[in-house]
Formats: structure tokens, C-alpha cells, sequence
């Protein structure tokens, strides 16, 4: 089980978003995308910017990186 939960990612993610603005994050599966591509940058050498044990899985890094929002989803509009 995937902890935080889906929901308090998607919320996390989304709370900059003004009222009547769509939301950056709609879906499970954009959760799952973002957190795998950071994931692959962890392995491929970026530094974690959250502290965790040295033994945790880049897959959980990315997760917690998320939900204190060190990491900001872009909507496709924003990407350069």
C-alpha cells in the first residue's frame, strides 16, 4: 500500500491551484508517471531533496518528494 495515499498526493499536488483553475493533477495515473520519472532521475544520479535513510528505494524518495512538494508537476502547457 502506497503511503501517502493517491488521493493525499493528488491533493498535495494540486493545492497551489486557485478555485476554478483546472487542477494539474486529475488522475492516478499522472501521480504514477511523475513519481516514476523522478525515480529514474534519482537512479540516475540526482540528489534526493528530501532526507531519507540511504537504503531507501528511489521509488519512495520520489513519493515523499511529492507530497512536500519539492518537486512541482507541470502541466503540459508549462514544460519547456
Amino acid at each position: 500500500m502506497l503511503h501517502p495515499s493517491y488521493t493525499d498526493l493528488m491533493d498535495a499536488v494540486n493545492s497551489d491551484v486557485e478555485n476554478g483553475e483546472q487542477p494539474v493533477v486529475q488522475s492516478r495515473y499522472s501521480i504514477v508517471m511523475a513519481a516514476s520519472k523522478r525515480a529514474r532521475q534519482l537512479v540516475d544520479g540526482a540528489e534526493p531533496l528530501v532526507d531519507e535513510p540511504a537504503d531507501a528505494k528511489p521509488l519512495s524518495t520520489a513519493v515523499d518528494e511529492i507530497y512536500s512538494q519539492k518537486v512541482k508537476i507541470l502541466n503540459k502547457d508549462e514544460e519547456e
